[in-house]
């Protein structure tokens, strides 16, 4: 059995500012086991049954294949890096921006995995207070954040593959079960398959739409990075290929994606569509059983959301101010703050906040994909890499100037007119990678110039 990493560094420097060594990976099943349990979220039921309610079933379906192919994609090259070097995105990020300039990318990875910990946490809550209505929503609020703290408190390897490995037969189960009720309960029809489109939405060009919606939450991509440094080096052509790969995000985007739009096309007095549509549907169908289905699904979920927040959180404050706690601490930290949100009532701004910091994140990718794949001896060479880790500038102008210009070219065409600003995402891809590429040619020819 890997030892944790937590207890192999204790006393020296936490996991989440050092290299995992290759003594501390993880088993290929158990590793598995922990990152498959960002599949099982409500958001992925909300998302797809929301694109084909606007643009068409046929037309979220292609979205979602592009995004999967693009996504097994990017992640092939990142997790087969972070296996390779056993970098955090925290201490990548060091590498590509300066020791100073990472401290913001830090800092959106936390609060942008703070936020999704509020929306799978809300739904948990929004059950049992429309179950039990005598379980007011802040109470309800309160149990979720107290009992999922604690979750967090044991490491990748000695306790989070363990629980997520138990949870996952329910919550496949779950999903079945609540296709197989609304069926019996509703009857079956083929008109799911042309959802929205009664209505007009299957616009023209939808599928574009759709495929750029997913491109707003590349934050897995992070996620997945994070995850994919515990994996044994031995284990990257499964992980890269496999795990982290393409079956992940066809059963994460796809799988749950069509039965959202199933559950949410049958069930024909659910009301107007909303953030918690899917969670009263499923509530209404299985009663208790659907609780119990959405607690396994959420926790689930909010287990590796409160992991990544705690360990990006307290990578930021230890690098930005050297404040050093235990992990713990700031896990509870990170439930407090989420416990807070939760209760403020400004959900709707967050979701505007997101898709501005999904900008960034795109734009994050971005440079690193274009550092990876352009900076071959660090790919293959751990004197290579050490050297890099070892002179990391307070600022790195190359991967400040990429990620700055594709955010900013982002953010002009996401506040341009409608057709133009389905672009916005692309945009930032595209601007990151090109200026990274031509301000690094830029460098290598000072330095033969000079040399």
């Amino acid at each position: 059995m890997a030892n944790s990493i937590e207890s192999t560094v204790e006393n020296e420097v936490d996991v989440s500012t050092v290299r995992v060594p290759e003594r501390s990976r993880m088993p290929k099943f158990a590793l598995t086991m922990a990152w498959w349990s960002l599949c099982s979220a409500m958001v992925y039921l909300i998302i797809g049954a929301t694109l084909a309610l606007y643009y068409g079933t046929t037309n979220a379906v292609i979205g979602m294949a592009l995004s999967v192919v693009v996504y097994s994609a990017v992640n092939y090259v990142l997790t087969t890096y972070a296996i390779r070097t056993g970098l955090s995105v925290s201490l990548f990020s060091r590498v590509l921006f300066g020791s100073a300039g990472a401290a913001l990318a830090t800092l959106i990875f936390a609060a942008t995995v703070i936020y999704y910990s509020v929306f799978e946490s809300s739904v948990i809550a929004v059950a049992l207070n429309s179950l039990f209505p005598s379980v007011s929503y802040p109470v309800a609020c309160l149990i979720v954040v107290a009992y999922s703290v604690p979750l967090v408190f044991g490491s990748v390897q000695n306790w989070l593959d363990k629980l997520n490995g138990v949870l996952l037969p329910f919550y496949a189960a779950g999903l079945i079960a609540a296709v197989a009720v609304a069926t019996i309960t509703h009857g079956y029809s083929p008109s799911w398959m042309h959802f929205g489109e009664s209505k007009g939405a299957a616009v023209s060009n939808g599928w574009w739409d759709c495929f750029v919606y997913y491109m707003g939450v590349w934050l897995f991509m992070l996620a997945a990075f994070d995850f994919a440094r515990f994996g044994k080096k031995q284990d990257v052509r499964y992980h890269s290929l496999i795990n982290f790969g393409m079956p992940f995000w066809i059963v994460t985007f796809m799988v749950n994606g069509l039965i959202g739009i199933y559950l949410v096309s049958t069930i024909a007095d659910q009301g107007a569509l909303s953030e918690v549509s899917v969670v009263l549907a499923l509530l209404k169908l299985m009663g208790l059983w659907g609780l119990g289905f959405l607690v396994v699904t959420q926790t689930r979920i909010n287990t590796a959301n409160y992991y990544l927040a705690t360990i990006n959180t307290q990578a930021l404050f230890e690098a930005g101010l050297g404040l050093r706690l235990p992990k713990f601490v700031w896990t509870i930290v990170v439930g407090i703050v989420v416990y807070v949100l939760m209760l403020s009532g400004i959900f709707s701004k967050l979701l505007q906040a997101l898709a501005y910091q999904g900008v960034f994140v795109v734009a994050w990718v971005a440079v690193a994909l274009a550092h990876i794949l352009s900076n071959k001896a660090e790919r293959f060479s751990d004197d290579a890499l050490e050297s890099t880790l070892s002179n990391v500038p307070t600022f790195n102008p190359r991967g400040l100037t990429a990620w700055f210009v594709g955010v900013a070219a982002g953010i002009v065409v996401m506040n341009a007119p409608e057709p133009i600003r389905t672009f916005s995402a692309p945009a930032t891809f595209v601007a990151s990678v090109a200026v990274y590429l031509v301000v690094s040619a830029y460098r290598k020819r000072s330095v033969s110039v000079t040399v």
